[in-house]
């Protein structure tokens, strides 16, 4: 079938699908189609709102009818929702160019997911080559953080003289020194220097943490792409994988790290049929050891270098709000030059708020989303971003304080809820045995069983021949012990897969729901997320599917699967800027435009860092469609400052909006004067409080 698609493709099909794009869009779409597999290397910039999503879809959907196989397109998203969504967008764009004979081929594309996804996907496949039990399972950070602290305690770090970093801080200093491909002691220097004196104890417990991690056939995060980037090292393995793949493509590239680019380049190390898609203007994310350098540096790592085409008409923002934002970015140290248009004229420039301080910033927002509520605008169009989380509190006091509805994106997740985390670790643990942290979690659901029986219980398993015979073998306590038999033959039935899914799910929790009554009072309530848990994992196909991709890319919350929360006919959005990349809203707000704050204080220390802040007020600019209100307080009180009295802090306007700039603002103090106040005052007789003063010791 394919094939006969492939060879009607080749007798001339129009091209009336691609006719909504423009020129560059175009240009984009068609790169190298006429050549295929050998296609030079594409580096698409796509400003702000310039359409990316839609362009990358239709160079999907163009290659597959121009005649690429789309069994050998991989597409590689930061998120498994921008996976799904692309493959929608693919689906119906080929629809209008194939008609009927689209579903066969958009079905084909089973290569499209994150990097960690389609990761753990060649790792499964590839695992008696490179030395992996297939039946592998894989933590999130919070158990990664669990299993380094139980090597960290068993090496005796938790109990030195001095204090010893915490198992966060361990974990967030080898995911980075993995992830930068950095010496551990540069990693250190550069964003750890307070943990610099124990470099020779941090390489025995990450030693130590890998050592204890293939024991329990477990892998992290960070594993799943250094075992790709360690396949890719081998030349014949390299050869194998990088054969399969006549196209790869990857979006947001500006987010990635240094070793995906390494996987990446070693996968396609000619170039031929890659495209990478991104912005350096919306590079944020080096917390996560992100680098721009990727995308600055792609065309030259091919020769010849790759074809660079940059989207500039923007569809979303007024014109205004983009020349604005085009001068914040224009005084960036080094970037690929763009200029964003837009035919969407408006003789409302961006504002630049002045207000005294926090309180008043919290009140101009309400008045103004308000009166905008009142014009037509609704809440959810309008949206408030800030820098850090905490910048929001007072924010949120008067929100309430007026009965305002809104939602805050951050707080804790779904996956990281207690009873979620339980029926998870069941699943996991009966996937495989050897997982000692999820075993740990499941074992202490017992009553009468604490972490050193479940230790015992662990180490009996590990020592035996036979995991799931180490379970009948174990005497429980007496306190467990009517509930041992049923809890071994549940979790055999799971271990053997013999229920089927989703119906082990069903089992998991129905095990799991006696035990959740007795340690929450809210037992009821936390029923109902496992009944949406039940729902997400009813849309995958396997266990193991549903276990590796909750895991790489969780939902934030029971919304993310559900559509939006209940709680009003409309609600405000509060984001940080960070988790607001890829939205957009009709009118935005930005809290705390001054140095200190935008950039932070804590992000000044070096050239790169300013220039990640620089960007970060871009990003946060380029959301708004209609309108945007930069906030400069004069005062504010930092975090946790006023349960001290008033203590407070000045600031100037940030640095990124020098006077030069201010031509592209329309600036204004609020509140405003109120008509008559200033004749009322000079009317009243003046009091002459230096002589009161004098009288006070006459």
């Amino acid at each position: 079938m394919l094939q006969q698609v492939r060879t009607a493709n080749g007798q001339g099909l129009g091209a009336a699908y691609l006719d909504a794009l423009n020129a560059e869009q175009r240009r984009a779409v068609e790169h190298g189609c006429d050549v295929l597999a050998e296609a030079p290397p594409l580096l698409i910039i796509a400003g702000a709102g310039s359409g990316k999503t839609n362009t990358l879809a239709h160079r999907v959907a163009h290659l597959v009818v121009s005649g690429a196989d789309p069994r050998r397109i991989m597409l590689l998203t930061f998120s498994r929702r921008a996976a799904v969504e692309m493959q929608r967008r693919v689906e119906r764009i080929m629809k209008k160019a194939l008609g009927p004979k689209s579903g066969v081929m958009a079905d084909a594309l089973a290569w499209s997911g994150t990097f960690h996804a389609m990761g753990a996907r060649l790792l499964r496949e590839y695992a008696t080559d490179i030395g992996l039990d297939a039946a592998f399972t894989i933590h999130d950070r919070e158990d990664s953080a669990d299993l380094i602290n139980l090597v960290r305690h068993d090496l005796g770090f938790s109990k030195m003289e001095k204090r010893f970093p915490m198992k966060d801080t361990c974990l967030a200093i080898y995911s980075r020194a993995v992830n930068a491909e950095l010496p551990l002691g540069e990693v250190l220097g550069a964003t750890f220097p307070w943990c610099a004196e124990w470099e020779a104890e941090l390489r025995k417990l990450f030693s130590g943490y890998v050592e204890a991690k293939q024991k329990q056939n477990v892998l992290d995060y960070d594993d799943l792409l250094l075992c790709w980037s360690q396949m890719m090292m081998a030349p014949a393995l390299a050869d194998d994988l990088s054969g399969r793949f006549d196209h790869v493509l990857i979006d947001e590239y500006q987010d990635t790290n240094r070793l995906q680019a390494s996987i990446l380049l070693n996968f396609k190390p000619t170039g031929r049929g890659l495209t990478v898609v991104g912005d350096d203007a919306q590079s944020i994310y080096s917390f996560r050891a992100a680098t721009v350098r990727n995308i600055l540096d792609f065309p030259g790592h091919f020769t010849p270098k790759a074809e660079l085409i940059t989207l500039e008409q923007n569809y979303r923002s007024t014109q205004p709000i983009l020349a604005a934002a085009n001068a914040v970015i224009d005084l960036a140290a080094e970037r690929f030059t763009k200029n964003l248009w837009s035919n969407r004229p408006s003789s409302d420039l961006p504002a630049l708020v002045n207000v005294a301080d926090d309180n008043a910033q919290a009140g101009y927002i309400v008045e103004t989303i308000l009166a905008n509520r009142e014009a037509g605008t609704r809440l959810k169009s309008q949206a408030v971003l800030f820098r850090t989380s905490s910048h929001s509190a007072t924010l949120e006091l008067e929100l309430t304080r007026r009965n305002i509805p809104f939602v805050k994106f951050g707080g804790l997740k779904f996956l990281e809820a207690a009873h979620i985390k339980d029926v998870l670790a069941t699943l996991r643990w009966a996937h495989n045995l050897r997982d000692r942290v999820a075993g740990f979690r499941v074992a202490q659901l017992l009553p009468g069983i604490g972490p050193g029986t479940a230790a015992k219980f662990l180490d009996g398993i590990a020592a035996g021949g036979n995991a799931a015979a180490g379970l009948d073998g174990f005497r429980p306590p007496s306190a467990a012990a009517e509930h041992w038999q049923n809890f071994v033959e549940t979790m055999s039935t799971l271990h053997l897969g013999a229920a089927g899914w989703p119906a082990e799910l069903d089992l998991a929790c129905r095990w799991y729901l006696p035990f959740m009554a007795q340690r929450y009072e809210d037992a009821a309530h936390r029923e109902a997320d496992l009944s949406q848990l039940a729902q997400i994992a009813a849309t995958y196909p396997t266990r193991e599917r549903f276990l590796t991709e909750l895991t790489l890319d969780p939902p934030d919350a029971t919304s993310d699967q559900a559509g939006p929360p209940l709680l009003d006919e409309d609600y405000l959005i509060l984001s940080t800027i960070h988790s607001a990349k890829g939205q957009e809203w009709s009118s935005v707000f930005v809290l705390n435009v001054v140095d200190g704050c935008i950039p932070s204080d804590l992000g000044v220390g070096s050239t790169p860092e300013v220039e990640e802040e620089r960007r970060l007020l871009y990003v946060a600019m380029t959301r708004a469609k209609d309108q945007l209100h930069l906030m400069v307080p004069q005062r504010f009180f930092t975090h946790g400052q006023r349960s001290f009295g008033d203590r407070h802090v000045y600031a100037q306007r940030t640095r990124f909006i020098p006077n030069a700039m201010t031509k592209h603002f329309q600036s204004c103090h609020w509140p405003r004067p109120k008509a008559g106040s200033a004749p009322a005052r000079a009317a009243r007789a003046p009091i002459d409080v230096k002589s009161r003063m004098r009288g006070m010791w006459g």
